[in-house]
């Protein structure tokens, strides 16, 4: 998803599409040499062009952002003095067909996850950290996880396929997207880089990576998208 909050009276520019690269619309895009050509594709980060305002993939996703999880557990005393699970316990996310890469345990114990059913997994001997009941004896784990999943029933697309061009906004301008680095933690004014992958990130990847962004506006559970001004 990409949305446009202030460009001013510029336009975006279209090139020749890159190759066999994928891509959602808020991903950065890259020109590229194929052949005698001058293409564009998804950035590495090394020499970002602008924002990809294009769709080329078999599946869009979409974030999950601070999702709570309480999953009641049987707790037994250790002789640590802390209550611990006795089995494994699975509880489902809110959605299934995640993406691997992105999950991340916010806070919270450490998780096995079946990443098609959206499945967490607890493993036995966990030190349990909620009392849901308030009765002063832990009797579950909270879990707050970020992830992107792949949306059901919603196939992918191609808006490139009768031209087979991509369309790059590159002018300074205010951008909204749902297409960055889920591992990485965003801020006002945070600095912003292009990961490997094509997509926004506060971590920079090396030293050659340039900042080409700013945060304006950090993703949240109640808004999961990324506000930047591109630079």
């Amino acid at each position: 998803m990409l949305r446009t909050i202030q460009v001013g009276n510029q336009l975006p520019i279209q090139f020749p599409l890159a190759g066999e690269d994928t891509f959602e619309a808020g991903m950065i895009g890259q020109l590229k040499v194929v052949g005698n050509e001058i293409t564009c594709g998804v950035s590495d980060g090394t020499a970002p062009l602008g924002v990809i305002d294009d769709v080329r993939t078999t599946a869009f996703t979409k974030p999950n952002i601070d999702e709570l999880q309480i999953i009641p557990a049987t707790g037994v005393l250790n002789p640590s003095g802390d209550w611990i699970s006795t089995t494994d316990v699975s509880q489902a996310l809110d959605q299934p067909s995640i993406i691997k890469l992105s999950f991340r345990v916010n806070e919270g114990p450490q998780v096995a996850l079946n990443d098609r059913n959206g499945i967490i997994t607890v493993p036995r001997g966990t030190v349990l950290n909620y009392d849901s009941d308030e009765d002063g004896v832990p009797d579950s784990f909270r879990v707050i996880v970020s992830y992107y999943y792949r949306i059901p029933e919603l196939p992918g697309d191609d808006t490139t396929s009768g031209s087979n061009r991509v369309t790059i906004w590159f002018g300074r301008g205010i951008y909204e997207t749902d297409q960055y680095d889920m591992n990485a933690q965003y801020y006002v004014n945070s600095s912003l880089f292009v990961g490997l992958d094509g997509k926004m990130t506060t971590n920079r990847p090396t030293a050659n990576h340039p900042a080409v962004a700013m945060v304006t506006g950090p993703p949240s559970a109640l808004v999961g998208s990324l506000e930047f001004l591109w630079f």
